[in-house]
């Protein structure tokens, strides 16, 4: 604990780890629109905000389970290739609302190479919008596709315990090593929706 008489209470929402406000400060001079991924445990939520006096007015948004109720996705909803779609999902809804380009606010996130918020970016890239992102931080196609998920469980599936890692796949009707196909199947979904 801090001691003395010019000890300064951090805002409330930097003292529950929710808002770095420097590097919000920062986006918020650049005057763009800001491309949001945040991920949870289960979901991952992509918005595309911009800056007001009175708050963040939400211009366009997806949510990873989207993919579930609307385009039929069977995979998990907080991996990379859910990450990609709901980005994509985003991206498109941006462009449609006049949207053209975005920074990437990724909040308190570590910027990790090849991660699940520089999958999102790589969707509202490819859905047309312009977001500056060095190419060295995407993952790779086959990661994006989840070719490496089709892999390890058909590694599980060899030693018998495919059931134990991926019940829920299983329960909806996905064998998890057919995973890039049904990836490719709801991207096409998802573009001729837009008229990609």
């Amino acid at each position: 604990m801090a001691r003395g008489p010019r000890y300064k209470v951090p805002r409330r929402r930097r003292r529950e780890g929710k808002t770095n406000y420097y590097k919000r400060y920062k986006m918020l001079l650049s005057g763009k629109p800001r491309f949001i991924v945040r991920k949870t445990l289960n979901y991952i939520w992509v918005q595309v905000a911009v800056a007001r006096p009175e708050g963040d007015h939400i211009i366009a948004a997806a949510h990873s389970y989207e993919l579930v109720k609307k385009y039929g996705w069977k995979g998990g909803t907080a991996n990379t290739p859910s990450a990609y779609l709901t980005g994509l999902l985003a991206g498109f809804r941006a462009l449609k609302k006049g949207i053209k380009e975005a920074i990437l606010d990724i909040g308190l996130h570590s910027p990790t190479k090849g991660g699940i918020v520089f999958a999102a970016a790589k969707g509202g890239i490819d859905a047309g919008l312009q977001i500056p992102v060095g190419e060295g931080m995407f993952p790779s196609e086959e990661r994006i596709k989840g070719e490496h998920i089709a892999a390890w469980s058909k590694i599980l599936r060899e030693k018998g315990l495919l059931e134990r890692y991926f019940s829920r796949y299983l329960a909806r009707g996905l064998n998890p090593e057919e995973l890039p196909q049904h990836f490719e199947e709801v991207r096409k979904k998802i573009i001729v929706e837009y008229g990609g």
